[in-house]
């Protein structure tokens, strides 16, 4: 799909008066960008003092049904009493606005801490948290979002790279051999298991503390059906087998309120795996844009490639490590959690 000239080149004046359109409230003329690499986010103000945020969707992304999915899955979250921040209801019934074919959605602004981890409890509060966005995200699907499997959305990313030349004639062959090696190790370990709505990039700094609220979960943009150890593995401090003790309390969160299949694990190494191609082909899709090619100059060279080569390949053995560990029932880091 074609990206509209309009996303490069809209004035703060024309956002303005979208936003200004799209909820009825008379603006002042202040525009903050924020900081967003594959969207465009701004800060507008309300002639009352109303704070909102707008989201401008790259276009070519995301359809509009996906995104009304995404929001979808917000509402859900909210109508648990999930601390979330939902998009308003437009003057137009919906939570999407178009301006110049770019959809957007108003957000109101909160304010929050990236939340700390000092304690136990701390990571026992993330999986309870975690494990009632599951609850929602298991009421519903979002066919068309991301399913997060080997043979689909990895392959996507690496068709991706591949087609859209991306990668250097120099290491396209060790990137075909490592990659596919990847998918061939990790494609079975997804067998018989289960897929659900996912936060899909959670991470701690997605994950805001708000006296009063508790752990307010910011950005579904990168929401996907996924299995849901997923949205737990993004928020450990280094490789599962040194999170033993970290991945015994979220699980202790988590299980007060869902039941995990502890099995899924082993998805973990797979899935770090899979995180690295799918952010090299969030990266290509925006390597052209202005903004990205100032804050990383040196992406898609030939030192690049070479390093993240290597990165895959270290992963790959990990995979590999973990794989013959479960084969010869030899005590694999993760055993305790069987």
């Amino acid at each position: 799909m074609k990206e509209s000239v309009g996303f490069e080149n809209s004035t703060p004046d024309i956002l303005i008066h979208a936003v200004e359109k799209a909820t009825g409230f008379p603006m002042t003329g202040l525009t903050s960008p924020l900081p967003s690499y594959i969207n465009r986010v701004y800060e507008f103000q309300a002639k009352d003092g109303t704070r909102l945020i707008g989201k401008f969707y790259r276009p070519g992304r995301w359809s509009k049904e996906a995104l009304e999915e995404e929001h979808l899955f917000i509402e859900d979250c909210a109508s648990d009493e999930i601390p979330v921040i939902s998009p308003l209801k437009l003057l137009n019934g919906s939570t999407l606005g178009t301006v110049e074919n770019i959809h957007f959605a108003v957000f109101p602004k909160k304010f929050g801490r990236e939340f700390e981890i000092t304690e136990d409890e701390d990571w026992r509060r993330l999986g309870r948290v975690i494990a009632r966005i599951h609850i929602a995200g298991s009421r519903n699907k979002a066919d068309t979002r991301v399913r997060l499997h080997p043979k689909l959305s990895t392959a996507q990313d690496i068709r991706q790279l591949l087609e859209g030349g991306f990668i250097s004639s120099k290491h396209i062959h060790a990137f075909k051999e490592v990659v596919g090696r990847i998918i061939d190790a990790s494609a079975d370990l997804f067998h018989d298991v289960e897929f659900i709505r996912l936060h899909g990039d959670c991470h701690r700094g997605n994950l805001l503390h708000r006296p009063g609220e508790g752990i307010m979960v910011i950005d579904f943009d990168d929401m996907m059906m996924g299995p849901p150890v997923h949205d737990l593995w993004l928020l450990l401090p280094d490789h599962s087998d040194k999170c033993e003790k970290e991945i015994g309390f979220i699980l202790e969160g988590y299980e007060m309120f869902r039941a995990f299949d502890r099995r899924t694990l082993k998805l973990i190494e797979p899935l770090r795996a899979m995180r690295i191609i799918y952010f090299l082909a969030w990266c290509s899709r925006q390597a052209n844009d202005y903004k990205f090619k100032n804050n990383f100059p040196d992406w898609g060279s030939d030192g690049f490639w070479h390093q993240e080569i290597n990165d895959l390949n270290r992963q790959m053995q990990r995979i590999k490590e973990q794989l013959q560990a479960d084969k010869s029932q030899a005590v694999g880091p993760l055993k305790q959690f069987e």
